[in-house]
């Protein structure tokens, strides 16, 4: 991921909804959600989940399926591991103990 893709990912995280959808879809693993699921489960309006998961999605934090007349969301693990590879891309000058720590805490052994 470059600079400009970060700060798009940046952006679209900046927004409570937002954030809350995309925590909401890394919890939900590789089963995901449709739009009603995650719409209820954050107490949402339909129509503003919709454009907060546009948002995402252009942000390539997370993808969508379609399923007939609904959609089913996810967490795009290559984007969000994009995002965090950004911004670990020079980690501690070399020092890679001092990372391992941070390293260890997001491989979480999914």
């Amino acid at each position: 991921m470059d600079k400009m893709q970060s700060l798009n990912a940046f952006s679209a995280l900046s927004q409570e909804t937002r954030l809350d959808a995309v925590r909401l879809l890394i919890t939900a693993g590789t089963d995901g959600m449709a739009a009603g699921e995650i719409s209820d489960a954050l107490g949402v309006k339909q129509n503003t989940m919709s454009a907060n998961l546009s948002v995402l999605a252009h942000a390539g934090l997370i993808r969508f399926v379609r399923e007939g007349r609904s959609i089913r969301y996810f967490a795009d693990y290559d984007g969000l591991k994009g995002l965090l590879g950004f911004l670990m891309q020079d980690c501690c000058g070399g020092h890679k103990d001092l990372c391992q720590p941070f390293i260890d805490q997001v491989m979480c052994g999914c």
